[in-house]
């Protein structure tokens, strides 16, 4: 189980926003500021007794779960899309493999230029989805780790938003590589390792009511790396688009949101009590992480 304290997390980010004026970024007054705002946070009993309890939940439930709302908004689309998209259309076309397809967002993507598409996934309620999106493709249930493809049968594969779920980089990259073609090209974006720490884990309800988090993991950027150097990747791009800063609203001295939201929209409804030290936390953090990957021809 997992222990989401509403207080924990506020103190979190006056944490972060404070180790940050600790290299020069903000002044005393700021310090001070954060000081004064711990000071009230501890003091809110209705922060203290807010704390839940959240269970683990494996990919397949969870997306299960998921599937209904999956396509909904959804901010990491906005930053991985543009530059996969951007990176495939640079690639000749031919076997496309859509690693853990989801809904086939990228599948389509794919299709659009021109790929024979194959999607993997293991949730058959997604691939359910992704058939009704890409009718061209060929979708199969599968799991990252075996995936049912032969060896050597694809150009190129995307992999999208699904990494992070398994504790392990080097196995999966090991299975990419060996369905891959020599030369063939792997693209994968995933929410950023800094991201996964500030709590970009998804959030389901069981069929209980009780709220969930899919299970997830933090990989560094050089995990990555790593992982795909041993079987024989190549890096030929890496971005960590930043997500825009936010003006905050001017407030009068003292004011501040005092309603914590519903726990679905934790922790991002938490910023609203603490915005200036959100802010400082968050500034300049990437929202996710793209690479672009070739396997050695030789």
């Amino acid at each position: 189980m997992i222990y989401e304290s509403p207080l924990a997390y506020l103190l979190g980010l006056e944490g972060l926003a404070l180790l940050r004026s600790f290299t020069g970024d903000f002044d005393r007054e700021f310090v001070d500021a954060r000081i004064a705002e711990i000071h009230k946070l501890l003091d809110d009993e209705s922060l203290a007794g807010a704390a839940v309890e959240v269970a683990r939940v494996g990919t397949v439930e969870g997306y299960r779960i998921w599937s209904e709302t999956y396509d909904g908004p959804n901010s990491a689309f906005d930053f991985d899309e543009p530059i996969v998209r951007e990176i495939v259309a640079g690639l000749p076309t031919g076997v496309a493999l859509d690693a853990a397809c989801g809904t086939g967002r990228l599948g389509a993507l794919l299709a659009e230029h021109g790929h024979r598409v194959v999607g993997v996934d293991s949730s058959p309620d997604m691939l359910a989805r992704a058939r009704e999106r890409v009718p061209t493709g060929e979708f199969r249930l599968g799991d990252l780790h075996r995936l049912p493809v032969a060896d050597d049968a694809v150009d190129v594969i995307v992999c999208s938003l699904a990494l992070t779920h398994l504790p392990e980089l080097r196995p999966v990259m090991a299975e990419f590589a060996r369905v891959l073609r020599r030369g063939g090209h792997v693209i994968i974006s995933d929410i950023h390792p800094e991201w996964v720490a500030r709590g970009a884990i998804p959030p389901v309800r069981r069929p209980d009511g009780q709220p969930g988090r899919l299970e997830s993991h933090r990989h560094s950027t050089g995990a990555y790396l790593r992982a795909a150097l041993a079987v024989g990747f190549q890096v030929r791009r890496c971005e960590e688009p930043v997500r825009p800063a936010v003006e905050q609203p001017q407030e009068s001295p003292g004011a501040r949101m005092t309603e914590l939201g519903p726990w679905e929209v934790r922790p991002w409804c938490l910023f609203d009590l603490v915005p200036e030290a959100a802010s400082a936390a968050n500034d300049g953090v990437p929202s996710v992480i793209v690479w672009h990957f070739q396997l050695d021809g030789s």
